[in-house]
């Protein structure tokens, strides 16, 4: 009974064994042979050294394979066209894609063709870089120009290595140049990548692209990268609650501004500190000429960019003077968006004022999102930090403090002087969330903090510590981002009254 237990539990695990078996014998071979080639070519090199004869060095199968039947075409009995050239290729090859199997067997009219033009779409995809595989010269191609990205990141295009033509399949190349990209995510190369993404259907990597962008739009911008964004991809940007904002949201529609010239003038070349100056003078150049009294979004030209400012949250622009006074001035805005968001404006201060609105009492986190105030700050290196940002905020005069590795948030009402109007009422309530992240010289996030939506109510020049950071993971320069509602949700309207019927 024990030779009998011995061979049955050798038998279930012997295909397991067999397995790891071969698998062991063929990473023995792939290592001889290896080894083999290395010896070749050092033995090759003393011959040469010493002026006796070289050597006649056999080729292995798959180099003998790649060159004499693939580059030279040898006894093809199929040929290819493809990117304007010809392949003379063999279909015992070929069928080890799944594409071209499909494609010979059955009745397709291509199984019985000697020639067959093969139609790339993708403008992308060209010869520049040698084909190692036609059955996936769209995605090896993909690959490739992946590969021609990797100097920005210290790496060099041939260090890119493809699986075996085994098992050169369409998921396995996908994967990869999905990795690639991911890992070499950059202000040139973001835009390009998000659009590859698409095409292929990698959706980690779009995503990844999204988050870089959303990072780095306000916080590292540049003017190549504000001409290779579409208008689509913008308006994603921008309506998004995660926008790592700068300063306060004025300067969104600055940045909106110069994104729209450079989508009209790609022509244009400068340094980013010039590139504002001479898109306020094209737009008031197109003002002149057109003799309008119009908003330029009115304009043919500016029509398709209409859904990009709507995502412009208005309220947080108008509410300073200076701000209110370029915007108008500008008349890129319709007048008419304009009108109604100081109609909502003087309706919430009224309500602040007269009702005494007391500020949020709960958190609707998709209204937070849309109808937040959006600001932030660099902190350039560590030290002792006090600001508040620019605009009129109900009375709630916040001062936010960064000192010691904390960031304070505080209401000043009495102890710091203030140019405008302050809450004296005894408590006032503000909803708010906070992030704090760092990148490297790619826009690649080294480390970042995160405070939830959460409400803080404070008493009169009363301070609060909101946040303590680890030293550990603090690096400079330290990026914050901050989202506020100073006032409660706007009541929703009620339903009109319907008129009661007089008697006849």
């Amino acid at each position: 009974m024990g030779a009998l237990g011995s061979r049955l539990a050798a038998a279930a695990s012997g295909p397991a064994a067999s397995g790891c078996q071969c698998e062991r014998r063929k990473r023995k071979r792939q290592r001889r042979t290896e080894e083999e080639e290395e010896e070749e070519e050092r033995s090759d090199g003393q011959a040469r050294e010493a002026g006796g004869p070289r050597r006649k060095k056999l080729k292995s199968t798959s180099k003998y394979i790649y060159q004499t039947l693939f580059l030279a075409g040898e006894n093809s009995d199929i040929t290819i066209c493809a990117l304007g050239q010809e392949w003379h290729l063999h279909k015992i090859y070929l069928c080890q894609s799944g594409y071209f199997s499909s494609m010979f067997s059955g009745s397709w009219k291509e199984s019985n063709m000697s020639c067959i033009e093969l139609e790339i779409p993708d403008q992308n995809i060209d010869t520049e870089v040698n084909i190692d595989s036609l059955p996936c010269v769209r995605l090896q191609q993909m690959c490739k120009k992946v590969s021609q990205q990797l100097h920005l990141h210290r790496l060099q295009p041939t260090s890119l290595r493809f699986p075996n033509p085994t098992d050169r399949t369409a998921d396995a190349l996908i994967v990869q140049c999905g990795e690639i990209m991911k890992e070499t995510i950059n202000s040139k190369s973001v835009c390009s990548f998000h659009t590859a993404a698409g095409t292929y259907g990698l959706d980690s990597v779009k995503q990844k692209c999204l988050e870089w962008l959303l990072n780095n739009l306000m916080t590292q911008p540049s003017v190549d990268l504000l001409k290779d964004l579409s208008v689509g991809l913008m308006e994603k940007l921008i309506s998004s609650p995660d926008l790592f904002v700068m300063q306060v949201e004025m300067d969104v529609y600055t940045a909106l501004k110069k994104w729209m010239f450079l989508q009209l003038v790609p022509s244009w070349s400068g340094p980013l500190k010039q590139l504002l100056t001479d898109a306020d003078a094209w737009f008031a150049k197109q003002r002149k000429e057109s003799c309008s009294c119009g908003s330029f979004l009115d304009t043919d030209q500016g029509e398709r960019f209409v859904s990009v400012f709507t995502h412009i949250r208005l309220q947080y622009v108008i509410n300073d003077l200076v701000s209110a006074k370029i915007i108008e001035q500008d008349t890129v805005i319709p007048s008419g968006w304009l009108a109604a968001v100081y109609k909502q404006q003087w309706f919430s201060m009224l309500r602040t004022e007269q009702d005494n609105d007391l500020g949020p009492k709960e958190i609707n986190r998709e209204e937070f999102a849309v109808h937040s105030m959006r600001c932030g700050r660099k902190l350039a290196k560590d030290g002792d930090y006090c600001w508040r940002w620019t605009g009129f905020s109900f009375g709630f005069d916040l001062l936010v403090t960064y000192t010691n590795r904390f960031i304070i948030f505080k209401r000043n009402s009495l102890s710091q002087p203030c140019n405008g109007a302050v809450s004296l009422l005894p408590r006032r309530n503000i909803a708010f969330r906070l992030r704090l992240a760092s990148f490297d010289g790619n826009g690649k996030v080294i480390c970042s903090r995160t405070v939830g939506y959460q409400i803080l109510s404070l008493e009169k020049d009363q301070e609060q510590i909101v946040l303590n950071l680890d030293s550990r993971l603090l690096m400079f320069p330290l990026y914050i981002c901050c989202n506020f509602r100073y006032t409660s949700a706007e009541p929703k309207p009620e339903p009109d009254e319907q008129p009661v019927d007089g008697e006849n």
